[in-house]
């Protein structure tokens, strides 16, 4: 199963945990098993259908560009990582 590592402003959903695994053939798939264990993670993920833009996605350190389809494998490490923004 892939590792999800839970960014500190999601461990609240999590109940405190900061790495869980799921199953996922995708970067969809690992979302709705997530949100089946932790009702709402989804939905501080998404925004409307696609990667919340102040989010950016790592999967086994690269950062992809096919959105929710983006392959998962079963040993991926997944991070969802804050956005950087300033001026």
């Amino acid at each position: 199963m892939a590792v999800v590592w839970i960014p500190p402003f999601l461990e609240s959903l999590t109940g405190g945990a900061h790495k869980v695994t799921v199953s996922g053939r995708n970067l969809r798939q690992v979302l709705n098993s997530l949100d089946t264990l932790y009702p709402g993670i989804k939905d501080a993920l998404l925004e409307e259908d696609h990667i919340h833009p102040s989010i950016a996605v790592v999967i086994d350190g690269a950062t992809g560009h096919l959105e929710l389809i983006e392959p998962v494998r079963e040993e991926s490490e997944i991070h969802f990582i804050p956005a950087i923004s300033g001026g």
